[in-house]
């Protein structure tokens, strides 16, 4: 059994600012490893097309993700919560290897088991070709 993961649901507006802000730090790292820890064994994802199941799959995916997503900066931000869920908006800058920037946008609904780790994720976003001169984050 894992410790749990603080906060722990059912989340007040402060507890799920504090859950969105320590997501943003670890997607930050793009460390997928640090940023697995966060979920569930058995946590499902849709990521846009792709569906996952599982830390060993969020590890591959976010691994191959910050490969071709280069100098990736991400901020999150709190749009409502109840009980043992939480729904951000985000935006992420990246840029791939041909050298083009873009910005991604997107939304995202979370549900959490009681120890505080996340046991769904979906993610539905959108990427915006920008100029280097363009990027805010």
């Amino acid at each position: 059994m894992e410790d749990k993961r603080m906060p722990v649901p059912p989340f007040t507006e402060q507890s799920a600012r504090q859950k969105i802000q320590l997501a943003e730090d670890a997607w930050n790292t793009k460390n997928p490893i640090i940023v697995s820890k966060a979920y569930s064994e058995d946590s499902e994802w849709r990521n846009r097309n792709v569906f996952l199941k599982g830390r060993d799959e969020i590890v591959r995916f976010l691994t191959g993700k910050w490969e071709k997503e280069l100098e990736y900066k991400l901020k999150k931000e709190y749009w409502a919560h109840a009980g043992n869920r939480i729904a951000v908006r985000f935006e992420y800058e990246y840029q791939n290897n041909e050298g083009q920037w873009f910005r991604a946008y997107g939304n995202e609904n979370w549900e959490f088991d009681e120890n505080g780790y996340m046991t769904k994720r979906f993610a539905s976003i959108n990427d915006l070709a920008i100029t280097f001169g363009d990027r805010r984050l």
